[in-house]
């Protein structure tokens, strides 16, 4: 028995622009799709339920393919910094904070972002001290490649001016060489080594929190990447299976795989899309460099704003090379985090020289800062591009003094990569950027923030079309994934996954596109979300 769904405007994404009448599902597949009245006459003995979609907008269900599910869900349920607009909102934001909770407790807080604020300078430990004296203090920044410590929280990590720092990592100080309270990239380990631990119950309120949310805003899935951070490989797994198989928040779980616990994950008899209709492990994510924020994304020239780095690369060639080995070796793709154009470059040398062979194919994971030879070299490999196309809201206008005008031409290149015939992913790197696929939309589309006055648009040429982007949610993340053949359009032996929305994305005028609500949201043919 099944479901005839009908009433509204169904667009299939098969082609631009193909519609349909209706679609009859039955469990978690599309049976057929048609004309209305051929599905009624076909399945006359089978419509158990008829859903009209009373004008609503019907499209594949929405994938983030780059997101931190957990962290997502972090963000929801603890001091959120991301929408403070001056040092010193955050500071009194983690000042109340610190009042409502035990002396001597972690605060922790997530989201800042000095670029926001009147003075774009970061937090420094003397600031912290003053205004929370009595508890350790960690504040991460929005890209999670920096965050704010205080002296308390220096101590207990026994971080002093002559502490070694990590490969990869910046332990920052001030002129007179005394430690400022910024931790970078690698450098942040030190810290997190010192937290207490994460507990079970805490990763399952996180997850109940972050599949509710992303119900809400119409994702049906995301790729992932949690399974290093919270207690090791067998805990986060497992909350995850409890909170999607056991507690019934169906979502489809696509796991990256750090290369810090790839070991585990094959120890545990897992593989690349080995797992249950929900959860299953990807590729193996590797780290090539930083963020732009930190002036830690790995670049070919010196930073424009800051001549003395170039950025950090958190390994070398040669190991860069022996992780992409060890991924082959575990019959794995690997997802590459490049934001900087020589990480981009370093990552290409490493897949180059150890080719994917097996099942799936390799993702570079954001790809802000390109070059022309890049591109052709890229295009060349199996792969797929996960970018953000949220980040051109974000980043613009800072990020052309950050990384020099003249470097500019393949930056934030979305409409070029897509004529270049390279195939991309969107993500929105949630809980980096707003999980609100909406937004990455509007940003893929418009070029514009939908929080500038000005309503400035940068680099037009580079604008997608609607349809371009919203398959970057659709198909893109299908593809990504290798389920380009069940996922990502509405078709006959498809995933009877749909978004619903209370207005026609491909109608309205794109300037408000950010501001689209979901009408449904539905998993497996069953309605998991209703506005």
């Amino acid at each position: 028995m099944g479901t005839l769904w009908h009433g509204g405007s169904i667009y299939t994404l098969q082609q631009e622009g193909h519609q349909i009448e209706a679609v009859f599902t039955e469990g978690s597949q599309i049976i057929e799709i048609g004309a209305l009245r051929d599905l009624k006459s076909k399945y006359k003995e089978e419509i158990q339920n008829v859903i009209d979609l009373q004008g609503s907008t019907m499209l594949p269900g929405f994938v983030d393919s780059h997101m931190h599910l957990i962290g997502h869900g972090e963000r929801l349920i603890r001091l959120d910094l991301s929408k403070h607009t001056s040092k010193h909102e955050v500071l009194m934001a983690v000042k109340e904070f610190s009042e409502t909770i035990e002396e001597g407790e972690w605060v922790i807080g997530e989201g800042w972002n000095e670029n926001l604020w009147d003075q774009p300078e970061p937090i420094y430990a003397s600031e912290l001290d003053q205004f929370v004296p009595k508890h350790p203090v960690m504040l991460k920044r929005v890209c999670r490649h920096a965050l704010a410590v205080n002296s308390i929280g220096l101590e207990k990590a026994n971080i002093t001016a002559d502490t070694e720092c990590p490969p990869g990592g910046v332990i920052d100080k001030d002129e007179s060489g005394k430690l400022n309270g910024l931790l970078k990239d690698q450098a942040q380990e030190l810290l997190f080594n010192v937290m207490p631990a994460v507990s079970e119950s805490y990763l399952k309120k996180a997850l109940h929190a972050a599949i509710k949310d992303a119900y809400r805003l119409g994702l049906t899935g995301g790729h992932t990447e949690d399974l290093n951070y919270y207690g090791g490989f067998s805990q986060t797994y497992q909350a995850f299976k409890q909170v999607i198989e056991e507690d019934g928040l169906s979502f489809r779980a696509h796991l990256l795989v750090h290369h810090g616990v790839a070991d585990e994950m094959k120890e545990s008899g897992g593989g690349y899309l080995e797992g249950s209709n929900h959860i299953e492990f990807g590729a193996m994510k590797i780290f090539a460099d930083g963020a732009l924020g930190g002036r830690t994304a790995l670049l070919s020239h010196p930073y424009a704003d800051d001549p003395s780095t170039s950025g950090v690369a958190i390994y070398s060639q040669e190991q860069l090379d022996e992780l992409v080995e060890k991924a082959r070796k575990h019959e794995l793709p690997v997802a590459v985090h490049t934001i900087g154009d020589l990480a981009f470059e370093m990552a290409l040398n490493a897949i180059e020289k150890h080719p994917l062979e097996g099942l799936g194919r390799d993702r570079l994971i954001h790809a802000q800062i390109l070059r022309k030879e890049l591109m052709d070299r890229a295009k060349k490999l199996p792969l797929i591009l996960d970018i953000q196309p949220r980040f051109t809201a974000s980043d613009f206008p800072w990020v052309i003094d950050r990384i020099g005008e003249e470097h500019m031409e393949y930056c934030y290149a979305w409409k070029t990569l897509l004529k270049e015939g390279i195939h991309c992913a969107g993500g929105s790197d949630a809980p980096i950027e707003p999980a609100n696929p909406f937004l990455g939309i509007h940003a893929a589309v418009t070029r514009t923030n939908i929080d500038d006055p000005h309503n400035t648009v940068y680099y037009p040429s580079e604008a997608l079309t609607v349809y371009e982007a919203v398959s970057l949610f659709t198909k893109g993340s299908a593809y990504a994934a290798s389920h380009e053949n069940d996922r990502g359009i509405i078709k006959e032996g498809y995933l009877a996954d749909f978004t619903i929305l209370n207005e026609d994305i491909f109608k309205i005028p794109i300037g408000q596109i950010a501001a689209i609500s979901v009408n449904k949201t539905v998993i497996d043919g069953i309605i998991v979300y209703e506005a």
